[in-house]
């Protein structure tokens, strides 16, 4: 196994169990709408916030890893993806790929009530042949809403080469 491999493997190993929370801030209606206009939704539903029967796209949520704000330079790979994304692996010169995920909805997105996620590594597993190893890591986050309570429950896997 590579260096740096064994390096996010043993990174990452320390990391199972510990729990992160982010603060996402509140969704604002024209970044959901922008999202639902990229995703080419015609639902009038998910495109006018004036309407009553306004709704948030249930995939913005899980599209959102950072508030408001966004990151800033230093807060990214050379590969586009945040730094701290995939626990382990900052820094080191490894391949990341999206490994699949499962989207549990809870309850309807509301505009302006403030989100927040609690992320977790559940698993590292070793994976491959001697000489083609890769790691498969699986991470939990719970998207909430101060008012609402629990949004939505995604579990993603990483596959880091």
């Amino acid at each position: 196994m590579r260096a740096d491999l064994r390096a996010a493997e043993q990174r990452a190993c320390a990391l199972v169990g510990t729990v992160e929370h982010r603060d996402l801030g509140p969704l604002r209606a024209v970044e959901t709408v922008a999202f639902a206009r990229a995703c080419g939704e015609t639902d009038p539903r998910l495109l006018d916030p004036q309407s009553a029967s306004f709704e948030v796209h249930p995939l913005y949520l899980p599209s959102q890893l950072r508030g408001p704000d966004g990151g800033v330079a230093g807060d990214y790979r050379a590969d586009g993806m945040f730094r701290d994304e995939v626990p382990g692996t900052d820094g080191l010169d490894v391949r990341l790929m999206a490994g699949g995920q499962t989207i549990t909805f809870h309850r309807p997105v509301r505009i302006d009530d403030p989100i927040t996620v609690r992320r977790v590594l559940d698993t590292v597993e070793r994976k491959g042949k001697p000489g083609s190893e890769f790691l498969l890591l699986t991470v939990s986050k719970t998207y909430r809403a101060r008012r609402a309570g629990d949004l939505a429950t995604v579990i993603e896997r990483f596959i880091v080469r």
